[in-house]
């Protein structure tokens, strides 16, 4: 018997629906040869940031995304340029799914949109699937094919793909914690002691240089999705934060969510349950992960906890913007209610992280 896939959606949060007969009839119009069948919508349940929606017709799956309701920050949530990203990375990195239409006219679901293909497979974020054996050794093969995956995202030229037009690697760190300080500031609601003292550690300890590479940003467990016995990748997914800049950043941010046994409770339970890198035996960790990078890719990563000190604080400041939105009344998605907590903890974890060496 085939193993039970997880499943990853859910019916449609209330308030975040799609206009049905408005969105079929442009698909219709302009997708070739869809089914006859009407169409049906679900939601990707995972994701706090842009709205993910499952699309079938009869046989026929496709995947939408659009941004998250209310205001949303400058250039933040750019579907077109997600697009274009997939678009050039899905023929030489197959799993960034196909893109399959863009669309900028709000009229179809309230604001512009892309369609992409559904990927099929298992995902892992704070459980196995059902079915699955879970031992040290598939752990630990989980470890390190997310390890290969990024460098191997690492390893292609920036300048071969429409990436190239789209970034400017040269100051990107510069530009990153200036900016995220910026974010931070713009969405402010609670005062939290330590925040001024690591804004000016950040500022005063940015890499004077720094390599540049196809980063994804956002790389995690349950941005991913793996073949049945997951030994392989087949999916990358949410790549709005994509661009051409330092590497290591990369690995910062996938290490700021890489949780272990030993992190504190508010850390590992900070966006809800414990992912399975916390509670099941085997998973790297974070030093050993950094280190098996270092050695795949050949990068330096002498000064590593600037980089994890970074990737915490951009976390934090990211929670603290879909705070700012909940208390503002532009989203009522009950899951964001507390992420003042979560927010501050993180800050004061990034303090801490800075006064360490890897």
């Amino acid at each position: 018997m085939p193993r039970q896939m997880n499943k990853d959606t859910i019916s449609v949060r209330q308030g975040e629906e799609l206009d049905l007969p408005v969105l079929e009839e442009f698909l219709r119009a302009n997708m070739d040869s869809l089914p006859e069948e009407n169409l049906e919508i679900l939601q990707f349940f995972a994701g706090h940031s842009n709205l993910t929606y499952q699309l079938k017709i009869g046989n026929w799956e496709a995947v939408l995304r659009r941004p998250p309701l209310g205001p949303v920050a400058p250039r933040a949530h750019d579907m077109g340029r997600e697009y274009k990203i997939l678009s050039s990375l899905n023929p030489i990195f197959p799993v960034a799914p196909r893109p399959l239409l863009y669309s900028e006219d709000p009229t179809f679901v309230g604001s512009p949109f892309f369609i992409m293909e559904r990927k099929n497979g298992l995902l892992i974020d704070t459980s196995f699937p059902k079915g699955v054996k879970v031992t040290k050794d598939l752990c630990r093969r989980l470890s390190v094919v997310m390890v290969e995956k990024l460098v191997e995202l690492h390893q292609i030229d920036y300048k071969e793909t429409g990436l190239a037009e789209i970034s400017k690697p040269e100051g990107f760190m510069e530009r990153q914690v200036h900016g995220w300080i910026g974010r931070y500031e713009r969405a402010i609601t609670d005062e939290i002691p330590v925040v001024n003292s690591l804004k000016k550690w950040l500022v005063n300890h940015i890499p004077k240089k720094s390599e540049a590479a196809i980063i994804h940003y956002d790389y995690k467990f349950n941005n991913a999705m793996f073949n049945e016995d997951l030994t392989k990748m087949v999916g990358l997914f949410d790549w709005e934060m994509t661009t051409v800049g330092d590497p290591l950043a990369d690995l910062g941010v996938a290490m700021g969510y890489w949780n272990q046994g030993d992190d504190s409770e508010l850390l590992i339970h900070g966006l809800g349950k414990a992912p399975v890198t916390a509670v099941q035996e085997g998973f790297l960790t974070r030093k050993e992960f950094i280190e098996l990078y270092a050695q795949k890719s050949g990068r330096d990563i002498t000064n590593f906890h600037f980089y994890l000190t970074f990737a915490y604080f951009k976390l934090a400041v990211i929670g603290q913007q879909i705070y700012y939105r909940y208390k503002k009344g532009q989203t009522h998605d009950i899951r964001f209610a507390n992420f003042n907590h979560f927010v501050k903890n993180l800050m004061q974890h990034a303090a801490s992280v800075s006064e360490e060496k890897l």
